[in-house]
């Protein structure tokens, strides 16, 4: 037989307070600048990776694209070898160990009643391809732009950000039916 307070263990734990973690978040990203002398972003460890794998199996048009040279170096620089490959890595890791610790790790797709799942990660994928063309075009992510950027007081970080949040609210407006 079952104590009522084993069915506790295993309930969703109450998320962290969000001014606490704003201020560990800042403080790792003074750690960074402190640190690695740049800040925190996630579409350069991507980029890396990209580069490299483009290097190995089309040297001569990487050796001659200014975008890959910007990520590959000499040509023999691999992407583990990018702290912020770790960054990333860490990231995934970091998210799971939480996730795990807050009874908070379950196999479901988040969705409202008036979507299919299969709508639901056709939209969740068009979207994470909209922020990755977007995260180019804005040379950054949007941790790189919003942390780092906004940290530094860059005009354009700030820009990229508000246009993120105006965007995000117009659109959802019209995905909105999906969610009631």
């Amino acid at each position: 037989m079952s104590s009522p307070h084993q069915a506790d263990d295993f309930a969703p734990k109450p998320y962290w307070n969000p001014y606490l973690s704003g201020i560990g978040l800042g403080l790792v990203l003074l750690a960074s600048f402190v640190i690695m002398g740049r800040g925190l972003g996630a579409s350069g460890a991507f980029s890396s990776v990209v580069a490299y794998g483009m290097h190995q199996a089309a040297p001569q048009h990487t050796s001659t694209n200014a975008f890959y040279a910007e990520y590959l170096g000499d040509g023999t620089t691999h992407p583990l070898k990018d702290w912020l490959v770790f960054e990333v890595i860490g990231v995934f890791v970091g998210g799971f160990i939480s996730g795990k610790l807050g009874n908070r790790i379950k196999g479901k797709i988040e969705k409202g009643p008036r979507i299919s799942n299969r709508g639901r990660l056709l939209y969740a994928f068009l979207g994470g391809g909209l922020m990755a063309i977007g995260a180019k075009l804005a040379r950054g992510c949007t941790s790189g732009q919003a942390l780092t950027g906004g940290a530094l007081l860059n005009f354009g970080s700030w820009a990229f950000m508000i246009s993120v949040f105006i965007g995000g609210y117009a659109f959802a407006y019209f995905m909105r039916r999906q969610w009631l």
